[in-house]
């Protein structure tokens, strides 16, 4: 397969990314490969309010085929089929995301997609890009397996340090991540203090019962 753009966003690392597209309003850039930048590639995109990605989960490579996995939001505890999961770890290493089309800006390296939702790391490759239409792919009705009543309440959030100016007009965003808990769920330990790399910050915060502090913020 090839790849086809990549995508830019506001996190150099896996941490803190919501586990799910669409769970916050992230921004993102979709800069198209130099074999791919013809406008007419995208022609009437700009009538669809949400796309599909096909994208390149950037995970070591295993020695054979793991039948199962232990999903995060089970605690680590429990194996599933991985073909009952999302988890990285699969024989293709390939990521599906929906996200929302802001606009399109045609520049001089081509059409660049602006986009809302992601849950992709900064420099993520992208195979392939997709409309979203609503009367086949939304199915209000479906049952969501073993994940049913997983997701936690959101936490709630405080900061104890000043936000930089340069960070500030994403504070709500910030805080939308923030709250989604980024600690891997087996983790519990309200001394413990972590980072995440977040729009060029070093973000620490620390997590005791539902009260998320965030302790620090320096630049990367």
């Amino acid at each position: 397969m090839k790849t086809i753009a990549k995508i830019y966003t506001d996190f150099p690392e896996k941490f803190g990314i919501p586990r799910q597209s669409g769970l916050v309003d992230l921004p993102g850039r979709i800069v198209f490969e130099k074999e791919y930048r013809n406008p007419e590639g995208v022609k009437g995109i700009e009538g669809f309010t949400h796309l599909w990605l096909l994208w390149h989960f950037d995970v070591p490579e295993t020695d054979g085929f793991n039948a199962t996995v232990r999903p995060p939001r089970l605690g680590g505890n429990e194996t599933m089929g991985v073909f009952a999961t999302r988890s990285p770890f699969r024989p293709n290493p390939i990521g599906l995301s929906s996200v929302r089309l802001e606009r399109v800006e045609f520049t001089e390296e081509g059409p660049v997609l602006h986009v809302s939702g992601a849950d992709l790391r900064n420099g993520t490759e992208i195979y392939d890009i997709k409309p979203y239409l609503p009367y086949a792919d939304s199915h209000p009705d479906a049952a969501c397996g073993f994940t049913g009543g997983t997701e936690d309440e959101p936490l709630e959030v405080s900061f104890a340090v000043e936000i930089p100016a340069e960070l500030k007009q994403k504070e709500s965003t910030l805080t939308k991540v923030l709250s989604l808990d980024p600690r891997p769920h087996y983790q519990d330990d309200p001394d413990r203090i972590y980072g995440m790399a977040y729009a060029g910050y070093n973000v620490k915060f620390k997590v005791n019962g539902r009260l998320l502090s965030v302790v620090g913020i320096q630049r990367l």
